[in-house]
This record gives C-alpha cells, structure tokens and sequence, in this order.
C-alpha cells in the first residue's frame, strides 16, 4: 500500500476534475479510492484480517443554470450480493439566497461534527462512536435540507427535515438512508432537527488537521427527533431485532487548529424506545435506552507531511454491564495532503458491547486517493 501511494504522489491535488465549463454550464467528476488492511485480534477468539476497498466512490456534478447545481455519487466499496452500490449523496441545490442554500434529496443530516467531516478528510482510520450510524448519529436522509452562514461566517447553521430509516437491532441503534437496497424489516420515520455553530476566530471548515497553522476553532451544538410510521412494524414477538418506536438525539462538540495541533471533541445522547415493551437486550432494559458516546481526538502534524494521532472514545447504554471504551494511537503520512496519503491506526477497546473483559485489539492500515 506504501507503494500505491508513492506512485499516486506526482499527481495534482484536486477535490475534483472539470471535464466541461462554459458559463452557467459546468460539469464535473470526482472519485474516492480507499484501499483497507484490517486485522482483529479479540483477547478470547481467533484473529481475523482482511485487505478490502473501505470505500470506492464515483461522482458526478453539473448545472445547466445559474444558481442550481445537482451531485450523484456513489459506492462500490462494501459491495456485496444484495446490495452491489450503495447510493450516497443523491440530491439537487439551490444557491440563489444570499448566506443560505437549499438541498432536495439524499443528503447528510446536519448532526454529529465526526459524522459531517468527510472520511476523506479525518484522522483516525475510521471514525469513533460518536460519528458512526450504527450508533445513533443519523445517515444521509431523503429529503429537505437548509444550510446556512452570517455575513461575518462566524456562525453556520443547518436544518433538515427528512424520512430516515432505522434497522431493527438490540445490539445497536442503527440509522440507514432510505434510498438504498433495503431489509425486509426496516422501519422508515420522519426526522427533523438541526445544529448551529460558533466559529469564533472565522469559519472552519469540517476538516482535521493543521495544514496551515492558522489558529481556528468552533462550537456547536444539534438536536433531531425521529418517530416510527408504523408501516413495516414485526407482527410477531421480537427477541433480538426489535422495532424502535422512536428516537431523541442531543450533540455536543468542539474542535481547535492552530500551531500544528488539532483536536476534535464530541459528545452525544440518544433517547430511544421499543415499540414492544419490556425488551431487556443488548442496549435496552425495560424497551428503553439512553445510548451516550464521548469522544475526543487530537494529532500533531510535522512540516504537512507526518502527523502523530490519538483518540480516546467511551459508550454507555442502559442495557450495559459496564462501559465500552476505546484508544486509539497512529500516524499519517500526507503526499498530497488529503488527497494522497497513507493512515495508520491501532484501536484497544474494552468491554465490547458493555461487556466485561471483552476485548479486542484492532489494526487498520490504509491508502487513499481523491481526485
């Protein structure tokens, strides 16, 4: 995989590639490669490891007008029988308000400061709890989504109101885009929510990483609410994969740049009910749950190339025996910043589902290029 990257190294760093522009009309291509090593070696149990494509994403973007613009874009990583793409950002905009533009479509909902930066542009191999969807923090949704600054771009804001869905699982809490192939026993509901955020120092955008040594920071705060439609509910007793009635989130977060540093840190709660009553299993006791995460990461980047990284996380649910708890130390190596650049990540983590001395460590290694 060093390799790879070494080859990829003489190309430009671009986000994207303009294959058309003449005037209002414009057309434009993108891709993500994301080759993975991933190694698991539970304390209790045989060690696995697996060399994948993480993510394999193509997009297209383009307008023939001035004021709106459209983006396509999807997944060929993870493919797999059932479901060989997976549908990501699939949505239209309007940009004709001044400090404000509306998005229609499948789009990121505006929660979760790790969820909202891109993958491409984060620290850690993969992203802590308080980023992941399995977990609470909501997926790209189908609907309407506002996006917004001040004047000074010292305060952004979002707002989303969508249909989301949500996959019965007592072990988690786990939200899905709706737009893509889907389980038998998926429950969609409206969700509506939003987030502001206070840049005190300029805008900052969801990036990690010092590239440019300019002191930033931010603080934001969101919330959503989430409610079953009752349409595909199990007629049948559940045991293991129980319907979920409905869902409250809150987030917390902060992060800083500046000399080299920086530092993200998250928290948030979920408040979520069975549709079936009195289930004890996995994250619930009594068919209720307050499922908590907290994390905080931070990493040290020398002369824009080598970056040291750690992170700490923590989860707790009602059903938990004990707390799952997570660290995780490694290193980037950056050819073309974001664009072009080899992670390295070893994860330790704890009582795995709130269990007591179940643990595991974990290796990732992986290459990327965006153009």
């Amino acid at each position: 995989m060093a390799a790879v990257a070494v080859t990829a190294s003489p190309v430009s760093s671009h986000a994207e590639i303009t294959a058309y522009d003449d005037a209002n009309k414009y057309l434009a291509v993108g891709g993500e490669i994301q080759l993975q090593y991933h190694k698991e070696m539970p304390d209790a149990g045989e060690t696995t490891d697996d060399l994948f494509f993480r993510r394999l994403r193509a997009n297209i973007e383009g307008s023939m007008y001035s004021d709106w613009m459209a983006k396509i874009q999807f997944d060929l990583g993870e493919a797999d029988v059932d479901d060989q793409v997976k549908i990501k950002d699939a949505y239209f905009q309007y940009m004709g308000w001044t400090g404000m533009k509306l998005i229609v479509g499948n789009a990121k909902f505006p929660f979760s400061r790790v969820y909202l930066t891109s993958s491409k542009h984060r620290q850690l191999v993969e992203r802590p709890f308080v980023g992941l969807h399995n977990y609470g923090t909501p997926e790209r949704n189908l609907g309407l989504h506002l996006r917004g600054k001040t004047g000074s771009s010292k305060v952004s804001w979002g707002a989303s109101a969508s249909v989301a869905s949500e996959v019965p699982d007592n072990t988690r809490l786990d939200f899905a885009s709706p737009v893509n192939n889907r389980g038998d026993d998926w429950s969609d509901g409206f969700m509506a929510g939003g987030r502001i955020d206070w840049h005190p120092f300029g805008y900052m955008k969801f990036s990690m990483g010092d590239f440019n040594r300019t002191t930033r920071a931010t603080v934001g705060v969101a919330a959503f609410t989430w409610n079953n439609d009752n349409d595909n509910l199990s007629t049948s007793a559940c045991t293991t994969d129980c319907d979920v009635k409905d869902v409250t989130g809150i987030e917390i977060s902060g992060a800083f740049r500046g000399a080299g540093i920086s530092i993200d840190a998250e928290y948030n709660s979920f408040d979520a009910e069975t549709v079936q009553p009195g289930i004890t299993d996995g994250i619930y006791k009594n068919g209720k749950t307050t499922l908590s995460n907290a994390s905080i990461e931070g990493g040290y980047m020398f002369a824009e190339t080598i970056e040291l990284v750690a992170c700490y996380e923590t989860q707790d649910a009602d059903g938990y025996a004990t707390a799952w708890n997570r660290v995780s130390v490694g290193a980037n190596w950056f050819i073309n910043r974001h664009d072009t650049k080899l992670q390295f990540t070893y994860r330790m983590g704890e009582n795995l589902d709130g269990v007591e001395n179940n643990d595991e460590d974990e290796v990732f290694l992986q290459t990327q290029f965006v153009f």
